[in-house]
């Protein structure tokens, strides 16, 4: 036996010596004790004379229970093992030997260290071999069974263990290869799938080493998220994995391919001690941007969440099948699942003084339990009480945040480009069979590989028509070389910036347009339309990341710091998975990859925006809700009256602006005094047209900027074909324009004047200026004239996107055990139990047009009953464009004080805002009312716009008037007086205020909207991006919605729509099964006695701490003029 560790003095108490100290040695065989080896800090150098009296009077008939830790030098001294033997010490009768490294080594079995208990396990260089062979000999209690610890070595042994037990995993598919014959296998690899014996993994899936010990597991990426793959390894410092641009499996070596897990980003670890107790954390995917978060002790970031009831069992299956005690296993939460899919053996919780205590306690009364009786020592097992869940609770009324629905249009791109042309070749029809259009007389062909078979098809047809010469197949060839020109593009395929659309026609085109000959065949054709640009460009990337920062300041803690990031209280609400996130995105490729730019702003990612994509952003291109391909007939009548108003060739006359502008919009009535008469407007742009190509000819001529370098590496060539199509087709062979072209020429000008203005062509301004005069009103126009057109058109779009928002709200207010922070460890955060729900919705500006269409005149609210609104319909009239990054943001609030069942309990806010900014718009921008969530307002006392209240001080939860707040906004203009970082800080003007506790954060950087008399100071641009315009922020539309009034208004939208609403719901009922994760599992009970959640929910409490943003708090709430720093100290801070 090993003598004990010295401690300080032994306390005498139930007749025996109990030693408060830890005691534990580094031992050997027992006839060659050795003291030498002691652990740090966990000996004294003498022992006081008075405690060795008390040490000698042991009887040595007294057993102590030995404890051996048999592991690498590197684990047996960890900080974790530490910590918990020195705990485990605590126990009265339990000694602790720790096998010296060089004698696991060196030494045979015989000459180990004595133990009853062995808690021994395999690392790198660890002789596992020795180890079965001692407790053969020994026969000690294992605490992890070693026999097990060469399968888990095996991940194929692994897979099939889990499987055999029942517990779920992903679809895997196992590739042996022989080293000697690495070729010799069941691998067929395609361009986005393999196939592994015969079983197909389509991408994104995930390439595992088959030995656990090689962490050099793959993601592979499908092309239309821009390929690739993410290279995952061993933390190096603050790097756990690359994203590399290699897409093809590794050629030797066998490997388990699995299906990819879409986690929203975040992993669960669970650590078992013992079948009955589970601990978890949640970090960051490695496999997301590969950056280790680090706290500012450079650990990284986990924090603890709570397993599901289903979840706890698979933690005790885990534990059982491999017979490991201390186990440690990875879980994907997803698609409303868990699955297992790496069981890592032995593994401690890092920094988790919680865990240390509840490890050393079960893993001792586990040792006392088997052994005390074969020992005859007297013991008996505690009972404990219940822990109680810690919880603070602050006395304050402002309401909660419970979820934020936004709906965004995509950020700034290269202009949109279209081809049509009419097809009648065998080939072509082949095409469409072959991928399924005669079943709806439709198809959309974006893969690279059906891409280039419509290429192979263009070449073979060009090399045909080569030998033949008249004027028919001279304009079909120019059409096939533009095909073809465009499909080689850009040297390889990626479905994000091209795609081939193809529509029967059973009786050929109807009429001729410019583009077509008028001798008509007979006969049926396909309509084959070419579509390419419209990418996301670098300016467009940076608006959606850094409207993604600007995001988090609407959420608890948005402001706080996180991990040495300023203003991520939002990450931690995530991280702790109570922060229930979805992204979706319509399949454009440019709406996708801003959803990723954002997704990579709003929680902080950093690097390539293929992985984010891919594990962050969900397609919701499936069921209508966020794509939309064909015109209505509405729309079809409401462009064919369009075009008829603006061919007159006259000027407008009152009859015109009644026909074209029926509601009356300021922005409207202003463009058309702006263009007086249509079609010698058109006759300007035409004229401005050829000028801007011949000018671009001259360039290309003139051998010094023969390869200027414009934008986004488009060259001159490029830029001429662009502007050329457009002169060719604008107007049309019988001399008339074609309006619908107005939209793209706006495009193409607008893109120009902001990213090639220095190419320096001359009347670029004002070929800008009459294009979006025209643009302004054509494009709104196209989404309805008058009223009843616009709401018939809007629900054609929109109303799956309604009924999804309808659902967000209801399920939100419905509280389902959705991911929840353990109790115990959420000082600091404010309602564990709770979550904030965030829907994100990603799209293009037809949907955005629409969903305002319907909140305008689809009866939300009366403007003539409510100042508020009407106030808020004055303003959208006046709003020119829906341009990038457009936001529709609703905002559900919950008043904890108020009734469950009450009107009051759930309040919800509407703010909107009309995106970027455009190139000119600083002088006659529409005034909105500023970001005011009623959440905090209050009307006891005289408010002054733009002061921030005190939040340390019981606030009611009045709205005030609406009246009152106009007269405000009037009163009392907001200053920019400087900028701190990038958001911008906005001052009091009133002097009786001190500055502390009146400092607002303005939601978004720009300039915040002033009195028409206060000139905005410094130019446009996030900072250290000069070329890309800043955002308008964020216009509180309404603030005092009940949620009864909302949900009535989205039923009452969604039923209308009959038959549409039928076929939607059949289309999302898919999309929910996968969202409903959480009913899949009993509610989790918290740990109180009561077992009600209501037990750890406090009343009400403020949602931000220290300086407020201005979403929590009104621009128009009271100020209190006496505020200083001391009333500011919240009981708690969303920093860690």
């Amino acid at each position: 036996m090993s003598e004990p560790c010295n401690g300080p003095g032994p306390v005498q108490e139930r007749g025996r010596i109990r030693r408060d100290v830890p005691r534990f040695v580094i031992g050997c065989e027992e006839d060659e004790q050795d003291m030498g080896q002691m652990e740090a800090g966990m000996k004294n150098e003498m022992l006081h004379q008075d405690d060795m009296e008390v040490y000698e009077n042991e009887s040595p008939s007294e057993r102590q229970i030995v404890v051996g830790i048999c592991a690498m030098v590197k684990k047996s001294k960890s900080k974790p093992m530490t910590e918990i033997l020195e705990r485990l010490c605590k126990f009265d009768y339990i000694d602790v030997v720790i096998f010296p490294e060089e004698v696991i080594l060196e030494e045979p079995v015989e000459k180990w260290p004595l133990c009853d208990c062995l808690i021994s396990f395999h690392s790198k260089g660890f002789p596992l071999d020795k180890a079965v062979e001692y407790a053969k000999l020994r026969n000690p209690m294992l605490i992890n069974d070693l026999n097990m610890q060469y399968f888990i070595q095996d991940r194929r042994e692994v897979y099939r263990i889990l499987q055999e037990e029942g517990i779920d995993l992903p679809r895997y598919g196992v590739l042996n290869r022989d080293p000697d014959n690495p070729e010799e296998c069941n691998l067929v690899e395609g361009e986005d799938h393999v196939e592994v014996n015969g079983e197909v993994f389509p991408k994104p899936f995930v390439e595992k080493p088959v030995c656990a010990e090689d962490h050099n597991v793959y993601i592979y990426y499908p092309t239309s998220a821009g390929g690739g793959s993410q290279r995952l390894f061993r933390k190096i410092g603050s790097r756990s994995s690359v994203y590399s641009p290699e897409s093809n499996v590794r050629k030797t070596g066998s490997y388990i391919y699995e299906e990819f897990m879409p986690t929203d980003g975040t992993d669960v670890k669970v650590y078992t001690v013992g079948p009955d107790y589970a601990h978890a954390e949640a970090r960051k995917s490695p496999a997301l941007d590969g950056k280790v978060e680090r706290d500012s002790e450079g650990k990284e970031i986990r924090f603890p969440v709570m397993l599901t009831a289903m979840e706890k069992l698979v933690a005790r299956k885990v534990c059982l099948a491999f017979k490991q005690t201390v186990c440690g296993f990875d879980l994907l939460r997803a698609n409303g699942h868990s699955y297992v899919c790496d069981v890592n053996g032995f593994s401690f919780v890092k920094n988790s003084m919680k865990y240390y205590d509840d490890c050393a306690k079960v893993l001792g009364n586990m040792v006392m339990r088997e052994l005390a009786p074969q020992l005859h020592i007297p013991w008996s097992i505690p009972m404990e009480a219940e822990d109680i869940p810690i919880v603070p609770t602050t006395s304050g009324t402002m309401m909660e945040l419970r979820c934020v629905i936004a709906i965004i249009r995509h950020g700034d791109r290269t202009p949109k480009q279209k081809m049509k042309m009419e097809v009648r070749h065998p080939l072509f029809f082949e095409l469409f069979k072959k991928y399924g259009g005669y079943k709806t007389g439709k198809l959309k062909l974006k893969k690279p590989k059906q891409l280039q078979e419509v290429l192979d098809i263009a070449r073979l047809l060009l090399v045909e028509l080569g030998q033949h010469n008249d004027c028919e197949i001279e304009e079909k060839k120019s059409k096939l070389e533009q095909l073809k020109t465009v499909l080689e593009m850009y040297g390889h395929f990626s479905g994000i910036n091209r795609k081939v659309q193809l529509t029967y026609l059973r009786n050929g085109q109807p009429k001729a347009s410019s583009e077509e000959e008028d001798c008509k065949k007979d006969g049926p054709s396909l309509l084959l339309v070419l579509k390419w640009g419209g990418e996301l460009t670098p300016a467009g990337r940076v608006q959606a990341e850094e409207l993604g920062r600007a995001f988090r300041c609407m959420y608890p803690g948005g402001q706080g710091d996180f991990a040495g990031f300023p203003g991520c209280g939002l990450l931690r609400l995530h991280s702790t998975y109570r922060h229930d996130l979805k992204i979706y995105a319509s399949d454009e490729g440019r709406v996708q990859m801003t959803a990723a730019a954002f997704a990579k702003g709003l929680l902080a990612l950093e690097g390539e925006l293929t992985p984010i994509l891919v594990q962050m952003v969900k397609s919701a291109n499936m069921n209508g809700l966020l794509d939309s391909d064909s015109l209505t007939d509405c729309q079809q009548k409401v462009k064919a009256r369009l075009h008829e108003i603006m061919q007159k060739d006259q000027e407008f006359i009152q009859d015109d602006f009644q026909k074209l502008a029926p509601t009356g919009s300021p922005s409207l009535v202003n463009s058309m005094k702006v263009i007086e008469n249509p079609v010698k407007t058109c006759d300007k742009v035409y004229a401005l047209i050829q000028s801007l190509t011949s000018q671009i000819r001259k360039r290309l001529e003139d051998p010094k900027s023969a390869d200027l370098q414009l934008y986004h590496s488009e060259t001159l060539e490029l830029m001429l074909q662009r502007w050329s199509k457009l002169e060719r087709d604008f107007r049309m062979k019988n001399g008339r324009y074609d309006i619908s072209k107005i939209p793209d020429i706006y495009d193409c000008i607008k893109y120009d004047s902001q990213h090639n203005a220095s190419v320096g062509l001359e009347d670029t301004l004002e070929l800008f200026r009459l294009s979006r005069a025209l643009a302004d009103i054509v494009i709104p126009q196209e989404y309805g004239i008058n009223k009843a057109e616009k709401l018939d058109i809007a629900e054609a779009y929109c109303v799956p996107l309604m009924k999804k928002i309808y659902l967000d709200l209801q399920r939100t207010h419905e509280e389902e055990a959705v991911n929840k922070l353990h109790p115990l460890y959420s000082r600091g955060v404010m309602s564990p139990g709770r979550h904030v729900r965030t829907r994100l919705y990603f799209t293009s500006e037809s949907h955005v047009h629409s969903l305002l269409s319907m909140f305008r005149y689809g009866g939300l609210l009366d403007e003539v009953k409510d100042q508020q609104w009407k106030q808020a319909m004055d303003y959208l009239s006046a709003v020119t464009e829906l341009n990038y990054m457009t936001q529709i943001v609703i905002m559900l609030y919950e008043d904890n004080n108020k009734d469950p069942s009450s009107e009051e309990r759930f309040h919800v806010e509407l703010h909107f805002s009309p995106g970027v900014k455009g190139c000119e718009d600083e002088e006659n921008v529409p005034l909105g009312f500023g970001f005011r969530p009623a959440s905090s307002e209050n009307e006891d006392k005289k408010p002054n716009q733009g002061s921030l209240e005190d939040l340390s001080q019981d606030q009611t939860d009045d709205a005030l008037p609406v009246t009152e707040l106009i007269n405000l906004q009037r009163r009392s203009p907001m200053i920019r007086n400087r900028k701190t970082g990038s958001m911008e800080v906005l001052s009091e003007t009133s002097p009786n205020h001190s500055s502390k506790g009146c400092t607002s954060h303005r939601l978004f950087q720009s300039c915040s909207r002033q009195s028409p008399e206060i000139k905005p100071a410094g130019g446009l641009g996030f900072e250290g991006c000069s070329m890309v315009p800043s955002i308008y922020p964020l216009e509180t539309l309404h603030n005092s919605l009940s949620l009864k009034q909302v949900e009535e208004f989205l039923s009452k939208v969604c039923e209308s729509s009959g038959e549409a609403q039928a076929k939607t719901m059949k289309a999302l009922s898919g999309l929910f099964d996968s969202q409903s994760q959480t009913s899949l599992y009993s509610p989790q009970q918290p740990l109180s006695s009561s077992g009600s959640e209501a037990s750890f929910r406090p009343p009400a409490q403020p949602l931000w701490h220290g300086r407020i943003p201005s979403s929590a708090v009104s621009s128009a709430g009271p100020s209190s003029p006496t505020t200083d720093g001391s009333n500011l100290g919240l009981n708690f801070s969303f920093s860690e």
